[in-house]
C-alpha cells in the first residue's frame, strides 16, 4: 500500500497518530483512491472531526469531490443526522455553498430533504441559494415537502426556508405548487404556513 493510500485509510479509520505521522512525513494531502476519495472526504463520511482539522491544517481542499461527487462539505448535509460540526469547519475552511452533488442539487436541498433543522439553520447564513432547483426540478422547499412526511422537522424546515425567501409558488417543473404537494399529502402544518405566506 503506498504512503497515499495509507493516509486515506488512516483518516477513514480514525486513526490519528497514523495521519500525523504521513502529515509530518509530507504525503501528498489530495491522492485519490480508487473511488475517488481524499483523506479529508474519506474523513468526512466517517465524521472524524480531529483528523478533519489536522488535514484541513495541511491545506486539504475542502470542496475536493469523489467519484460519486461528494465534498466533505456536501457530506456534512446529509450523513446521518448532519454534521453539524463538520459543516462549520469546512465552512471557516472555505467550503463553497454553491458546490452541488450529482443531482445538480445543493446542501440545502439535501438537508432540507432529510429534515436537518441544524445544519439548515447554519447554511442559511451564508449566501445559498435557496431557489436553487436541481436536476429534477425541486427547490429546497419542495424537497423539504415532497420527500419530508410533513413531520415536525420537515415543518420546521419549511417555516426555516420561508422565511430565508424561499418562494412559495415557485413549482416543480409538471407546475405542481407547493401548496398543492402539501395538500396533496394532507399536511395540516406545512398547508397552513405556506398559506400564510401568500402561497397559492
Amino acid at each position: 500500500m503506498t504512503t497515499a493510500l495509507q493516509l486515506i485509510n488512516a483518516s477513514e479509520k480514525g486513526d490519528v497518530q497514523t495521519v500525523k505521522s504521513l502529515l509530518k512525513e509530507g504525503v501528498y494531502i489530495h491522492s485519490q483512491d480508487k473511488e475517488g476519495r481524499c483523506a479529508l472526504v474519506a474523513a468526512a463520511y466517517k465524521n472524524n472531526l480531529e483528523i478533519v482539522d489536522l488535514l484541513i491544517a495541511a491545506g486539504a481542499d475542502v470542496n475536493m469531490k469523489d467519484n460519486t461527487i461528494q465534498s466533505a462539505y456536501l457530506i456534512s448535509t446529509m450523513e446521518g443526522c448532519g454534521y453539524i460540526e463538520l459543516l462549520r469547519k469546512v465552512l471557516k475552511a472555505g467550503a463553497d455553498v454553491h458546490s452541488t452533488d450529482s443531482d445538480n442539487g445543493t446542501g440545502l436541498i439535501r438537508a432540507s430533504d432529510r429534515g436537518h433543522v441544524e445544519i439548515i439553520k447554519e447554511l442559511l447564513k451564508t449566501d445559498i441559494r435557496v431557489n436553487h432547483i436541481n436536476r429534477i426540478g425541486w427547490t429546497a422547499l419542495l424537497e423539504a415537502i415532497i420527500l419530508g412526511g410533513g413531520d415536525e422537522r420537515h415543518t420546521e424546515v419549511v417555516r426555516l426556508l420561508i422565511d430565508a425567501g424561499a418562494d412559495v409558488n415557485l413549482a416543480d417543473k409538471d407546475g405542481v405548487t407547493p401548496l398543492a404537494h402539501a395538500k396533496n399529502r394532507n399536511y395540516t402544518g406545512i398547508i397552513k404556513i405556506l398559506e400564510s405566506s401568500g402561497a397559492k
